[in-house]
């Protein structure tokens, strides 16, 4: 991992956000050949005969903090919803709701101890249901409440531990896209946050189209690869919504371009996930993280083979849209399906998401990229600024 590391001094990490957002600077990077712009420039980039694929997910305020009647302070960040499971019938779940969490001072929330805030919808009640696995239970008086409502009342912003300071209430509406719709993220899509309605307008104007799919972004998209090799590291897993149009976009032979690394990671499970269909019928929408590798190239459907077989599934099932699951694990030796563009902001040294663009821009051109970001100022991390990309 020694390869994927560079320095990132701390004040290049972008601490707060441009007050536009369309401001942000960007840089584009073809063949080796690097540009230095603005991403108000983006739509005159991209050649008419393309499409953008957004994720609509919408961030939660995931962090909760509750104060025991002693006054110690427990903090609840939820990761994972455990009963419902999927986090889209979660988020409307009434009382008893039940999530995987990270607990800070878990030691000192003691057996049985019910832990209690008081909003305005009424009093909002956590039960530490398994202490190994950190599953909290969550209750309140009125069923017809659904769980987001109870969250959006109680927690903060879930900004990234990297900035290095506390959540204040601007971060509610800035760490989020304009387009955000489906709540269920615990970390933004960052690539997004430079997209304004104007930006969007002009795309549509161009005659670019645009899907929106999602991925509800996990709190394993901050987590460093440790390991020294870096097959080795336990990729986290992320659930995935896509629909019929999303797919039907792929068969239009448009140019694809991904806007942030989840919508890559989606896109590109998505041909996986056909590539199972086209061999079963009956398969699972289930990525694991190295599913794409040790492949016999001569075995494996083209792109439009995989998408005709999602779309033929959704038929037979009568559905409009499929939920699944993906662990892709995308680095340097992965062969892209679907991804030909990625909108990405800079992203943190020896991370995932930086192994990613390195696997999108070959040859150690990765370095090249990042050696220009930081030689000419550009502002690193979620809210730092932009960078289009071109696959090698």
């Amino acid at each position: 991992m020694q390869e994927y590391l560079y320095d990132l001094p701390d004040e290049r990490v972008a601490k707060y956000p441009l007050s536009e957002r369309d401001a942000s600077r960007l840089l584009e990077w073809r063949q080796g050949s690097i540009r230095h712009l603005q991403f108000l420039e983006l739509p005159g980039l991209l050649d008419a005969h393309s499409i953008l694929y957004f994720n609509n997910t919408k961030v939660i305020p995931a962090r909760l903090y509750f104060r025991k009647p002693t006054g110690g302070l427990i903090e609840v960040f939820l990761l994972n919803p455990e009963s419902p499971a999927v986090i889209d019938q979660a988020m409307q779940a009434g009382p008893g709701v039940e999530w995987r969490c990270a607990i800070g001072n878990l030691k000192r929330w003691n057996k049985g101890l019910v832990l209690e805030r008081t909003l305005e919808y009424g009093a909002l009640r956590v039960h530490l249901v398994d202490r190994q696995q950190q599953i909290v239970r969550f209750e309140w008086d009125n069923p017809a409440l659904p769980f987001v409502k109870m969250v959006e009342a109680a927690g903060q912003a879930p900004i990234p531990p990297y900035l290095n300071r506390a959540a204040e209430e601007s971060d509610k509406g800035r760490y989020q896209t304009v387009y955000s719709k489906q709540e269920g993220a615990v970390a933004a899509p960052t690539a997004g946050l430079h997209f304004t309605p104007n930006v969007l307008a002009r795309l549509s104007s161009a005659g670019i189209l645009q899907e929106e799919l999602t991925l509800h972004v996990s709190a394993g998209t901050f987590r460093p690869v440790k390991a020294a090799n870096a097959i080795e590291h336990d990729m986290h897993s992320e659930q995935v919504v896509v629909r019929r149009s999303n797919i039907e976009g792929l068969l239009k032979g448009r140019k694809v371009v991904a806007v942030g690394t989840t919508s890559m990671r989606t896109l590109e499970s998505l041909y996986w996930y056909g590539a199972r269909l086209c061999l079963n019928p009956e398969a699972v929408f289930q990525i694991d993280k190295l599913e794409p590798y040790g492949r016999d190239e001569s075995a494996l459907p083209s792109l439009r083979d995989a998408a005709s077989a999602l779309l033929q599934r959704m038929e037979r099932d009568g559905v409009e849209e499929i939920h699944g699951s993906t662990s892709i694990y995308i680095f340097p030796g992965y062969r892209f399906r679907v991804v030909e563009g990625l909108v990405t902001n800079f992203h943190q040294p020896g991370s995932t998401l930086l192994l990613l663009v390195a696997a999108f821009t070959g040859n150690d051109q990765w370095k090249k990229i990042y050696e220009a970001a930081l030689q000419n100022d550009y502002r690193f991390l979620s809210y730092g600024d932009s960078s289009l990309l071109w696959r090698s």
